[in-house]
């Protein structure tokens, strides 16, 4: 997987049918300024992202699949559809939805998502607590 991949710290993963749901969150201060800039990630001591790979481990091919995802993501006092951006590095493609937060509270991610050439779509709900960052 590509740079911003290797940063993922404690990386989790849901099961849906055959497909893995690669998920997890990264500070944005995990991130070099050239990575961030590259990838058109603004770094700060409130900013993170959540990064979403869909795999299919039955076929040994642990390269992320296309996607489409669509859905929102909120606090307690800002919320909003999920700015989605696609990464595609070689074979691996993976998706990164930046987003600002509240230090210490909670942050929700409601989505569906469909790997390419599937009709099935899946929904994924998770909340996840952060805090502010030293930050550079």
């Amino acid at each position: 997987m590509g740079i911003i991949a290797q940063s993922v710290k404690a990386q989790q993963s849901t099961s849906y049918d055959q497909y893995e749901l690669h998920h997890s969150i990264v500070y944005t201060t995990f991130l070099s300024p050239e990575v961030a800039a590259e990838y058109g990630i603004t770094r700060g001591a409130d900013k993170a992202m959540l990064t979403l790979s869909v795999r299919m481990p039955a076929s040994g091919d642990t390269s992320g699949r296309p996607m489409q995802i669509v859905g929102r993501t909120w606090d307690l006092i800002t919320g909003g559809d999920m700015d989605v951006k696609e990464i595609r590095e070689g074979r691996a493609t993976y998706y990164i939805v930046p987003f600002e937060f509240l230090d210490r509270e909670y942050r929700f991610f409601e989505f569906t998502f469909q790997p390419e050439g599937v009709a099935s779509r899946y929904e994924h709900k998770m909340k996840v607590q952060l805090w502010r960052q030293d930050y550079e």
